[in-house]
């Protein structure tokens, strides 16, 4: 058995083929129509030299062409490398080059953002357009770099499963931010990615299943779940895949609308909710109280199960939650791309921490104290530490050694991943989640890295130095804000930044806040000084709204 991610898959449509698989608006796919189609593109994609170990782009917001393109991928053993469709050209670029994608799926509303990055990127030689939910007419002209469309990449192709055996180190690959600012692609063996990301370890218990164990239920009465973020991030793949491999059916929408939410979970019957922090839960919850003002509210009452990850769930909007959902689950789970499943809270309305999360450690969970030393939880409650795991850990960052020298340690003859992330010990083999220890800012679950921002502000003529971090916000957990030294006699107003700045970044990375100091914050090195920025910004200006 291999314990390959398109192998798990293959199992379940063994099990199950007329079981639906994926629902995005009223088209469902069940799981012989995502096996029909995806083997179909694995096809073109071999008759276009794509083969094991190279990198095919997905590029796409939700959709069941998304997924299509990842088992497609999986199936050749080749390797998926996710593209944020928020990137602008320069950072398409720095994806495509650093990643060697030499095959690119995409949805055909980008077209115009693909042929300015094609011709800059020789080893890049297939490009397949997937039709755009939101756009389904876009018609725009592919032929300037040679692509397809997906009907045309289907045309004449074999619907078997004819692609030979696979390896459990077979290389999955999600691309991450990092602390350098630019994305960082985290290398999983298929099987170490099952096993922490994939369901295939018991999250409860910590026993490793077998390879037929989630196949083997497909037949039983299956869950309907929505993850609400995009698949283009790891949480949202993992999630998709480890219910893909089950046999659930899994709803998909390409664009998060709070109103839209909880129309589908109502007409759905949804059971199972994912989300990222406030950045999604206060919009939803605020429209489950507005239909609830009216007399006529929403039908939520299918959801038993309601789980936050990847940014900041907090107290006050988590009871509103419970105040309304009163025999719902609700969890708080941690992980990272670089660790997977650490950990999960149980959350209890009587019991809310304004400290931060309060989940129990997963299997092979570990903290880690600043001399490299395994912290006891029995012993060492209250002491702070880097959280890590231990177990199943990927290869490593792609093409970048030093960095995952940083993050990938060897303990004690063990080998751990730290991405560097800091907790708290609490008693009952608990820890209290403080966040991470570098610059980075969380908004709404995306990652903004600060020296990148700094860069592109600095480009602007009136900008002579600039620090950047990020602020309390009550919508998205945190606010990118700009800390800037003008040029002596110039003047700069937040809208006219930003408005410089959506040439060169995503408008998640955008500040929000402009506080012009007379000097940035700097040591006699030269060396940021991010806690001094950070006080003037929250003096300096207000966050709008």
């Amino acid at each position: 058995m291999a314990l390959n991610i398109a192998d798990l898959f293959e199992h379940a449509v063994d099990a199950a083929p007329d079981n639906p698989a994926v629902k995005v608006g009223d088209r469902v796919a069940t799981y012989a129509d995502l096996e029909r189609d995806s083997n179909r593109l694995a096809h073109f994609l071999a008759a276009r030299g794509v083969g094991p170990g190279d990198h095919v782009g997905i590029y796409s917001k939700n959709s069941i062409e998304h997924v299509v393109a990842v088992l497609a991928t999986v199936k050749l053993r080749a390797t998926t490398i996710n593209v944020n469709y928020r990137y602008v050209e320069g950072e398409l670029d720095y994806l495509f080059e650093n990643a060697d994608v030499v095959a690119l799926l995409f949805e055909r509303t980008y077209t115009d953002l693909v042929a300015r990055c094609a011709p800059k990127h020789p080893q890049l030689h297939t490009f397949v357009a997937l039709p755009d939910v939101t756009d389904p007419d876009n018609a725009s002209d592919l032929s300037s770099f040679g692509g397809v469309t997906l009907e045309e990449a289907y045309a004449g192709q074999s619907a078997e499963r004819d692609f030979g055996e696979r390896s459990p180190d077979d290389i999955h690959i999600i691309y991450t931010g990092g602390t350098t600012g630019f994305p960082k692609g985290v290398m999983w063996r298929h099987e170490d990615f099952w096993r922490v990301l994939g369901g295939g370890i018991d999250f409860y218990t910590g026993e490793p299943l077998e390879e037929m164990s989630q196949s083997s239920a497909a037949t039983d009465p299956r869950m309907i779940t929505f993850p609400l973020s995009p698949l283009m991030h790891g949480g949202a793949q993992a999630g998709l895949l480890m219910h893909l491999f089950g046999g659930h059916l899994t709803v998909l929408e390409p664009k998060f609308d709070p109103q839209r939410t909880w129309e589908i979970i109502e007409k759905e019957q949804v059971q199972l909710i994912f989300m990222t922090g406030d950045a999604m839960a206060r919009p939803l919850i605020e429209e489950y109280e507005r239909k609830a003002a009216t007399g006529t509210p929403y039908d939520g009452s299918s959801l038993f199960a309601i789980s936050s990850s990847a940014a900041i769930f907090s107290p006050d909007v988590k009871k509103r939650w419970m105040d309304v959902f009163t025999n719902a689950v609700f969890t708080d789970s941690v992980g990272a791309t670089e660790t997977g499943f650490q950990g999960m809270g149980m959350q209890d309305k009587e019991q809310i921490s304004t400290d931060g999360p309060v989940v129990g450690l997963g299997p092979n969970s570990v903290v880690i104290d600043d001399d490299n030393r395994l912290l006891d939880p029995a012993t060492d409650v209250g002491k702070i530490g880097r959280l890590g795991r231990g177990g199943n850990v990927p290869v490593g960052y792609y093409k970048d050694p030093a960095k995952s020298a940083a993050t990938f340690l060897e303990i004690d003859g063990q080998r751990y991943s730290v991405p560097g992330d800091f907790a708290r010990i609490e008693d009952g083999n608990r820890v209290t989640l403080l966040g991470r220890g570098s610059n980075c800012v969380n908004t709404g679950g995306e990652k903004v890295y600060p020296e990148e921002v700094e860069m592109a502000v600095k480009a602007h003529p009136a900008v002579y130095d600039c620090l950047v971090v990020g602020v309390p916000d009550e919508k998205y957990g945190q606010a990118v804000a700009a800390v800037v030294e003008l040029r002596e006699g110039m003047s700069l107003e937040l809208e006219e930044l930003r408005d410089f700045l959506r040439a060169h970044l995503s408008g998640y990375k955008l500040p929000r806040s402009l506080t012009v100091v007379p000097q940035v914050p700097r040591n006699a090195t030269g060396k940021a000084q991010y806690p001094a920025a950070k006080e003037m910004a929250l003096a300096g200006t207000e966050v709008p709204a």
